[in-house]
C-alpha cells in the first residue's frame, strides 16, 4: 500500500539478501540431508556451509554499504556536472566581458595588425553601403525598367547594388590613403595624380550618393522655409562626404585601410614581424592539442563510467554468488566462489568448471 518509490526502495533493499536468505536455508536442509551419504567429507562440507554463511552475511552487508557508497558517488557526480557547467557559464561570460579589454591591452602591449580599426572600417562601409542602397533603390529600379522594358527584381537589385556599394566606398578609402602616401613620400606627380581620382571619386559620390540622402531629407528642409537649389544642394552633399569621410578616416579609417589593403595585396604590413610563412609544426601543434585533449576525456569517463559500473553491479553479483555457492555446496561439497569480487574483470571474465580437486575454488568467479 506505500508509494512507488517506497516499494522500489524495499524491493532494492531486500530483493537480492532475501534471494541468498532462501538459498541458504534450501542449501543448508539439502547439504545436511546427505551428510550421511558423505560420511568421509562431513568435515568439509560443514566447513564449506558455515563459510557460506559467513559469506552471505558478509555479502549482504556490502550489498547495503555498496548501495549506499553508489548513492554518495552518484550524487556527488551530479554535483561535480552541476559545478562543472555553472564554472564554463561563468567563464564564458566573463571571457565575453573581458575579451575586448584584454585585446585592448594586448593591441598596446603587443603593436600588431589594427584589427580592431579594420573591422571598424568594414563594419561601416557595409553600414553606408546599406543606408545608400535604399536611397538608390527607387532611382536604379526606374532607371533599370527603363533601359530594359522589364521590371527588376527587387530582391537581386538590392543585393547588387549592395555589394557595388560596398566596394565603391572601399576604394574611397582606399584612394584616400594613396593620396596620403604620395603626400609623405612627396611624390608630386602622384600627388596631382591622385587629387584628381580624388576629386572625381568625390564628385561620383556627390551626385549619386549623398545628392540622393540631400534630396531625401529635403522637404523637411521646405517645411522649415529652407529653399536648395542646384548649387546648394550639391553643396550641402559635399559637405556631407567631407564631414563623414574626415571623421571615418582620423577615427579608423587612416588605420584600417591600410590592413585592408595589405589583406588584398597579401603584403606584410609595414613594421611586422612575422611575415615568414608558419612552419607546418605549428599546424600539427594547432590539431594535436585539442585531439590529445578529446582523448585523455575520452579515457576519464571510460575509467570514470567502469567505476560506476562497478559500484552498482558489483554489489547484486556478490550476492547472487553467495546464493550460488550454497546450491555449489549441496553438489561439490565446496563453494565455488571466492568473495568478495576485487573488481568487475573477475567476473567479466569466463567461468571455469567446477573441478573434482580438493583445493580448486573458482577466484571470483573467474
Amino acid at each position: 500500500g506505500g508509494s512507488f518509490w517506497e516499494v522500489a526502495g524495499k524491493v532494492l533493499l531486500l530483493l537480492f539478501p532475501t534471494f541468498v536468505l532462501v538459498a541458504g536455508v534450501w542449501g543448508t536442509m539439502i547439504s545436511l540431508y546427505t551428510i550421511p551419504f558423505r560420511l568421509g567429507h562431513t568435515a568439509r562440507v560443514l566447513t564449506a556451509l558455515l563459510m557460506s554463511w559467513w559469506d552471505a552475511a558478509r555479502m549482504a552487508w556490502f550489498y547495503w554499504v555498496g548501495m549506499a557508497r553508489f548513492l554518495i558517488v552518484f550524487v556527488g557526480w551530479i554535483w561535480g556536472l552541476l559545478k562543472l557547467g555553472v564554472g564554463l557559464i561563468w567563464r564564458t561570460v566573463k571571457s565575453l566581458v573581458l575579451s575586448p579589454f584584454a585585446l585592448l591591452d594586448s593591441s598596446s602591449r603587443h603593436p600588431g595588425v589594427p584589427w580592431l580599426a579594420f573591422t571598424l572600417l568594414i563594419f561601416w562601409s557595409m553600414i553606408e553601403a546599406t543606408i545608400f542602397t535604399f536611397t538608390l533603390r527607387p532611382t536604379m529600379s526606374e532607371l533599370l525598367a527603363d533601359l530594359t522594358g522589364y521590371t527588376v527584381n527587387p530582391l537581386a537589385l538590392v543585393v547588387i547594388l549592395w555589394f557595388f556599394l560596398f566596394i565603391i566606398i572601399g576604394g574611397s578609402f582606399a584612394c584616400i590613403q594613396v593620396l596620403n602616401e604620395a603626400i609623405q613620400t612627396r611624390a608630386f606627380g602622384q600627388i596631382v595624380a591622385m587629387v584628381g581620382v580624388e576629386i572625381t571619386v568625390a564628385l561620383f559620390e556627390v551626385l549619386f550618393l549623398y545628392r540622393e540622402l540631400i534630396d531625401a531629407i529635403t522637404p523637411w528642409l521646405a517645411q522649415q522655409g529652407i529653399e536648395l537649389g542646384v548649387v546648394g544642394t550639391l553643396g550641402l552633399a559635399f559637405l556631407g562626404w567631407t564631414g563623414v569621410r574626415g571623421m571615418t578616416w582620423f577615427l579608423f579609417g587612416r588605420f584600417g585601410t591600410p590592413a585592408l589593403l595589405a589583406i588584398l595585396g597579401r603584403k606584410a604590413m609595414e613594421g611586422q614581424q612575422g611575415a615568414a610563412r608558419p612552419l607546418a609544426g605549428a599546424d600539427l601543434e594547432f590539431w594535436r592539442g585539442p585531439i590529445n585533449a578529446l582523448k585523455a576525456e575520452h579515457e576519464w569517463f571510460k575509467k570514470e563510467a567502469q567505476h560506476l559500473v562497478e559500484l552498482l553491479t558489483l554489489p547484486s553479483l556478490q550476492l547472487v554468488a553467495a546464493g550460488f555457492n550454497f546450491l555449489v555446496v549441496v553438489v561439490a561439497g565446496k563453494p565455488h566462489f571466492t568473495l568478495p569480487f576485487r573488481s568487475l574483470d573477475q567476473v567479466l571474465a569466463s567461468t571455469p568448471f567446477i573441478t573434482t580437486g580438493k583445493h580448486h575454488i573458482a577466484e571470483g568467479g573467474a
